[in-house]
């Protein structure tokens, strides 16, 4: 046996104890498949290219996001509902997608190659959707007065098409980057583990520096330079994302793709149906394990067995059958106590999961119905003209304000009495995020009555005009929803790359994600339900195209409601939860 595969062997078995070794002791790997010197790679010399990358990718993001509803509404003369329900649907299959790209990675390609492959599939769809905003033939002809003609169908296909090959793009990089930012700090390391948490907060900086450059410049550009050279900035800057990832390529610590976690669920579920008559274990040392260090799983260290759902541990006992035959070695008669484990943590997972939707409906409502409600106020600075996408802006501002906050201020106080090492943990960081949530819809249902008001005074609710009050009025429910999200979004970030089996990091990330998917979607179908219902016989409705003579601010108290029993409800999980130990 070499001396490079009897390394291999002691990191992947822990025997190798991370502080007194120059090898990681978490099983990573450089690009050539073999074990890394930690003085060499990872840690923070690593991720400022990851960072980067980040940064640039969210830039290209925003750029489109941002604005998207004011494209849809001035350029293709949609409505207002169905412009942001398009955007909803748009932004919930950008975090639907993140499901493929986690699978490849997990089980195929691991993620640094997932990363690659998909950001070439963005690439190409920022320069699709640059294209069909800068030819002539792929748009449709400017308003004629009230005359707006509609896009043809062509038009529309090349749009989309451009638009969800960004949605796919971008699902196949973010369920990736951040656990593979995080796969750069050694979990046996104490000092790495600390500084991985400090890493969720910059990671997430990083995103809103791009956000911000999106939010204010790039939105500028598209609203009085034009949408072809709009578009184009974004794309060139996700070109500069993928070449900032290529390049740190030698510093990167690597993990090995596990095998398919949907395998191995169904593994246990086919063995403990198998076994159902079987007596529950009495002693839990008798149920099967590999005897060496390593787990059998790939990428994997071993998991302590709990007492938690024990119909599922019969997966793992050994039935007298099973001694001496084939079936010793069938995964799907026999599971790993490891096997086991890690189905049980994603059911534990489940009711913390399901919470996230309402919060991202809520956090969906940013680039949507904040943005059509600043385009009914006065969006003047004395001769210069805010477009109302950019009140976003405030949003951004809040989250880079408040990472350095959290990060160097409230962690080390709250470390004292909460004897947290990240301060607190992350489902109390995550809690705090849905508590400020309400106070964001609060605000801006609160914003909404005072315009109503004014568009009253000023009799124009029969006129589809912009109402004389500031738009600065919108700036407290974007900085409360700028403070919610440091708060739960970076929680959610470190809950599931910390929970989640080691072989399953990249779809528990996918996960995560898929909160802001069900989140959208939701809010597409409050929407349209709410729609439904309140303009029939005649009425405007809640949400018009004129929203002087609607009710916005209803909705946005429904969504105050939904986010104080989420609340309720999340309080309720969390104290049931227990956490992951490893062996």
């Amino acid at each position: 046996m070499g001396r490079h595969e009897e390394d291999r062997l002691l990191l992947e078995g822990g025997l190798i104890e991370s502080k007194n070794s120059l090898y990681t002791g978490d099983g990573s790997v450089d690009v050539k498949g073999q074990p890394v010197l930690k003085s060499n790679t990872g840690n923070w010399k690593a991720c400022p290219f990851i960072l980067g990358n980040e940064c640039c990718e969210r830039l290209a993001y925003y750029g489109i996001s941002t604005n998207l509803v004011s494209y849809l509404t001035k350029k293709l003369h949609q409505g207002n509902a169905v412009a942001a329900s398009n955007v909803t649907t748009w932004q919930g299959t950008c975090y639907l997608t993140p499901l493929i790209g986690a699978v490849l990675a997990d089980v195929y390609w691991g993620r640094y190659w997932t990363i690659a492959f998909f950001s070439i599939i963005y690439f190409i769809g920022m320069c699709t959707l640059t294209l069909s905003a800068s030819i002539p033939a792929l748009k449709p002809v400017e308003c004629v007065g009230a005359m707006c003609p509609s896009a043809t169908p062509s038009q529309y296909a090349f749009f989309f098409t451009g638009l969800y090959l960004i949605s796919l793009g971008t699902g196949g990089i973010k369920p990736c980057v951040s656990s593979f930012g995080a796969d750069q700090f050694d979990d046996t390391d104490p000092k790495e583990k600390v500084r991985k948490g400090s890493f969720f907060n910059w990671f997430y900086f990083s995103i809103n520096i791009g956000a911000l450059v999106s939010g204010t410049y790039i939105v500028w550009i598209q609203e009085n330079r034009g949408w072809g050279l709009g578009f184009a900035i974004p794309a060139f800057f996700m070109g500069v994302a993928i070449f900032s990832f290529f390049v740190g390529t030698p510093l990167y610590r690597f993990q090995k793709p596990g095998g398919s976690p949907i395998t191995r669920i169904c593994q246990v579920l086919v063995a403990s149906f198998h076994k159902r008559n079987l007596p529950d274990p009495i002693d839990s040392s008798l149920l099967f394990e590999t005897p060496e260090k390593v787990s059998a799983i790939g990428g994997s260290r071993k998991i302590m067995h709990t007492d938690e759902l024990k119909c599922l541990d019969k997966a793992a006992v050994v039935s007298s059958m099973e001694h001496g035959n084939e079936y010793y070695s069938n995964p799907w008669r026999l599971c790993t106590v490891t096997q086991v484990e890690e189905f049980k943590i994603l059911i534990r997972m489940f009711p913390i999961w399901a919470t996230g939707i309402v919060f991202s409906a809520v956090y969906a409502q940013m680039s949507t119905l904040f943005v059509e409600q600043g385009m009914a106020m006065d969006t003047r600075i004395g001769s210069f003209t805010l477009p109302a996408a950019s009140l976003t802006t405030f949003d951004v501002i809040s989250v880079i304000i408040w990472v350095p906050i959290y990060d160097r201020l409230i962690v080390p106080i709250a470390r004292k009495f909460t004897g947290e090492g990240r301060g607190f943990s992350e489902l109390q960081r995550m809690g705090i995020g849905l508590f400020l949530s309400i106070f964001c819809m609060a605000a801006a249902a609160l914003v909404e009555i005072k315009r109503l008001d004014i568009a009253r005074s000023h009799y124009l609710v029969n006129q589809s005009v912009a109402v004389p009050m500031n738009v600065f009025w919108q700036a407290p429910q974007y900085i409360f929803l700028g403070a919610a999200e440091v708060f739960f979004f970076i929680g959610q970030l470190e809950f599931f790359y910390d929970q989640s089996p080691d072989s399953m990091r990249s779809l528990c990330s996918a996960l995560s994600l898929l909160t802001t998917a069900l989140g959208n979607y939701l809010s597409s179908f409050i929407l349209t339900v709410v729609t439904y219902i309140t303009a029939r016989g005649g009425k405007p409705g809640w949400i018009p195209d004129n929203l002087n003579e609607g009710h916005l601010d209803y909705f946005f108290w429904l969504l105050a409601g939904l986010s104080f029993l989420n609340m309720l409800v999340y309080i309720v999980c969390a104290k049931l939860y227990k956490s992951k130990a490893a062996s």
